[in-house]
C-alpha cells in the first residue's frame, strides 16, 4: 500500500507564537515554485492561521489556539469543481492546485467549506498551502511549521493509510468538521479543546470555623444516574472535567472526601464554572 503524507497538529500544545504562520509565508511570499504554487500575496492570504477559542469563566478558564490550514482532503470538493485539471490529487496525498491551469477559476476558492483556498485577485488565481509539497520532493521530512515550531505541535508523517488509521485510533486523534465527509490528511489532537465543554468548580471545606482548599477530594459527573467521568481536586480544590458535548444539557455533581458536597449544572455552548462547594 502506498504510503502518503499526514499532518498532526495538538491543540493543546499551541500557545499562540505565530511562529508557523510566519514560517508559512516567509517560505511562500515573493517565490514562486513552478508546478507547486505561484507566489503568495504579501497581504491578504494566510495559507496557514490560528483559531482561538476561550472557555469557561473566573477562576477556572483556558485559552485555545488551533492552526488551521488546507486539509489536502481525499474527497476534495475543489477538485469536483476545477476545470481541466486544475486541481490534482498526488499518489502520495497531496492536493495541488496548478498555478497554471487554474487561472480564472475561482469556483475553486468557493468550493472549500474550510474556506482554506484564497483568491489571489492580481493573478486571478486560487491559491492554498501546499503541504510544502516543493520542499518533501527534495528530501524534507517536514513540513516548515513543523521545523519552526518551538513547542512539538506538528508531526509530518508519510504513512499508508492503515497505518494512519492505527495512529489514529491510538492517539484518539479526530479532523476538522468530520460531518463533511472530505476525508482530511490533517488530523487533530486534544481538538476537544475547540469543540467541546468543560464543567468546573472550587471545593473547600471547613476547620475551626475557616474555609480552607479540599485537595484530594473526588468529584463524579453523572447524567441521568449515569456516571459520565470522575476526577479529583488539585491542591488549590479545583476540579475541571472535559470533553462534554456543547448543549448536552443538565449534569449532577457529587462531591465526597471528609464530607459531602452536591450541585447541578447546565452546559450549552460554553464551560460552566459551578462555583465554591463546600464539604459538610
Amino acid at each position: 500500500m502506498a504510503k502518503k503524507w499526514n499532518l498532526i497538529v495538538d491543540v493543546e500544545r499551541c500557545d499562540n507564537c505565530r511562529v508557523c504562520f510566519l514560517a508559512v509565508k516567509d517560505e511562500y511570499i515573493g517565490n514562486d515554485f513552478p508546478g507547486y504554487s505561484a507566489a503568495q500575496p504579501a497581504q491578504g492570504h494566510n495559507w496557514l492561521e490560528i483559531r482561538r477559542r476561550e472557555r469557561g469563566s473566573y477562576p477556572i478558564v483556558d485559552a485555545n489556539f488551533m492552526p488551521v490550514m488546507c486539509n489536502h482532503c481525499d474527497d476534495a470538493p475543489c477538485m469536483k469543481v476545477a476545470r481541466d485539471g486544475a486541481v490534482r490529487k498526488r499518489d502520495d496525498g497531496i492536493v495541488i492546485i496548478d498555478p497554471v491551469k487554474a487561472k480564472g477559476q475561482k469556483q475553486i476558492v468557493e468550493a472549500c467549506p474550510y474556506g482554506a483556498v484564497s483568491w489571489n485577485e492580481a493573478a486571478q488565481l486560487p491559491q492554498a498551502w501546499t503541504f510544502d509539497a516543493h520542499l518533501l520532493d527534495q528530501g524534507w521530512d517536514k513540513v516548515r511549521a513543523q521545523q519552526a515550531c518551538p513547542t512539538d505541535v506538528f508531526r509530518t508523517l508519510k504513512v499508508d493509510d492503515a497505518e494512519m488509521q492505527r495512529i489514529s485510533a491510538a492517539e484518539n486523534l479526530s479532523v476538522d468538521r468530520p460531518e463533511l465527509g472530505t476525508r482530511p490528511r490533517v488530523h487533530y489532537k486534544n481538538l476537544h479543546r475547540m469543540t467541546h465543554c468543560f464543567v468546573g468548580g472550587t471545593v473547600v471545606r471547613s476547620v475551626n470555623g475557616v474555609e480552607e482548599c479540599a485537595a484530594g477530594a473526588e468529584v463524579v459527573l453523572r447524567q441521568q444516574g449515569r456516571e459520565i467521568a470522575r476526577t479529583t481536586t488539585d491542591t488549590f480544590g479545583e476540579f475541571k472535567i472535559d470533553r462534554l458535548p456543547q448543549h448536552s444539557g443538565r449534569y449532577d455533581i457529587e462531591v465526597t472526601g471528609a464530607g459531602r458536597a452536591s450541585a447541578e449544572v447546565t452546559v450549552g455552548s460554553e464551560s460552566p464554572y459551578v462555583g465554591v462547594l463546600t464539604l459538610a
